[in-house]
């Protein structure tokens, strides 16, 4: 068996190994290419656990499946001395997964009774624990589908400073792909963009901030990605709204035609200006309301890259490179382009590159970033014709 244990998930090995942990993975949907949240998930749970070492804590895996999360947060998020372990539950409302669990979370010897195994519906747990005031400070929310019927009831659950872990598989209505389902889960308008996966993310961060708005709460974003099937992000639970913080709420335009781009916040709402090709038959596909805020927070993905260096074995190398984009593209301003579009608009030979034309828009004094979350793509505030002469005058040195 030692072989198969370096091997994700051989058909014929009972066990798999990630991080420190060593496992049984059932028959469950079970993805080993998500590694990078798994991995993300520790390092957000050992910096929870810095932080707040002098009072226990509460942590809930709500979807636990093969209980691997928990099992790596109290193996590798806890592994110090600290005399205060978290209280860490694990539920799964599939109680014929009982058994696994108990065999693959048998390794936390060291927590006790402070290990909670339940077999509830996600959304009874979270309404009886708001009920108990029993709040928790990390909520891992691991959703098939999409998660938005339980987001009151996760804010309501999470303690003040608290982080939620939010994922959703449900790709095809923030996309555009499914404009009726966008309406019925998110209140939103979602439009076919160039952009798609990161309109998804706006679109949830949305839906979060209201849910929390509701309760008189403020909402901080963390991070946010994903890899086409999977949309994640992280938010901190704030105990009041932080100023202006409505204003991240609103709507971003594209044209059909030109491929320019506007956002209006919900609070300045007015008619859109016409777009540099209105003359032409151009008009406005809009998309929202979304979240037009950042989508990452980079000195929080710092201290999660100083916690990678200091626990090694518990971050792969795509989680490294992961770690690195983030933290290299605050996700603001909401606007984006990829490179490939705006050198067939052009008619280019070949798209510029990214490097090259970020760094000449930076240049002209306009804020400017690759995007971390779809590649080949461009973030800048600079206006629609002075982006694509900038793609023009790159062309023209490059010959």
């Amino acid at each position: 068996m030692g072989g198969c244990l370096h091997k994700p998930l051989q058909q014929d090995c009972s066990h798999y190994r990630e991080g420190a942990a060593v496992l049984e993975l059932g028959e469950g949907f079970f993805r080993p290419d998500s590694r990078p949240s798994r991995d993300l998930s520790v390092l957000i749970a050992a910096g929870l656990r810095q932080g707040g070492a002098q009072r226990p804590q509460r942590w809930l895996d709500l979807m636990a499946g093969c209980g691997i999360r928990a099992l790596r947060w109290g193996l590798e998020a806890c592994a110090d001395e600290a005399p205060l372990l978290p209280e860490l539950w694990v539920n799964d409302a599939d109680g014929e997964r009982g058994p696994l669990l108990q065999r693959n979370l048998a390794p936390l010897t060291a927590f006790g009774e402070r290990l909670q195994l339940r077999r509830l519906p996600a959304e009874v747990l979270l309404r009886q624990a708001y009920l108990d005031q029993r709040y928790f400070d990390l909520i891992d929310l691991d959703a098939f589908g999409c998660p938005n019927a339980l987001l009151q009831a996760s804010v309501q659950a999470l303690a003040f400073e608290g982080v939620l872990l939010l994922a959703s598989t449900d790709g095809r209505s923030p996309t555009g792909h499914d404009r009726p389902a966008a309406v019925r889960r998110f209140g939103a308008a979602a439009r076919v963009h160039p952009a798609s996966w990161e309109i998804a993310l706006r679109l949830q961060f949305a839906a979060l901030a209201r849910e929390a708005w509701l309760l008189g709460r403020g909402l901080q974003p963390l991070l946010a990605f994903s890899e086409g099937r999977t949309f994640r992000l992280a938010i901190r639970l704030r105990q009041h709204m932080q100023p202006k913080e409505e204003h991240q709420l609103g709507l971003l335009a594209r044209c059909d035609a030109c491929g320019a781009q506007a956002i209006q916040p919900l609070l300045r709402l007015q008619g859109w200006p016409p777009c540099a090709c209105s003359n032409a038959g151009g008009r406005w596909a809009v998309s929202g309301p979304l979240w037009l805020g950042p989508l990452q927070n980079q000195s929080f993905l710092q201290d999660l890259r100083r916690l990678g260096e200091e626990m090694p074995a518990s971050v792969a190398p795509a989680t490294r490179r992961l770690l690195e984009r983030l933290s290299a593209d605050p996700g603001l301003p909401p606007t984006v382009w990829p490179t490939a579009e705006l050198a067939q608009r052009l008619r280019l030979p070949g798209p510029p590159s990214q490097l090259d034309l970020v760094t000449a828009l930076r240049a002209q004094g306009f804020n400017a970033f690759g995007s971390a979350v779809m590649a080949g793509q461009v973030r800048t505030d600079a206006p629609y014709e002075r982006l694509l002469q900038c793609c023009r005058n790159l062309d023209l040195e490059d010959r």
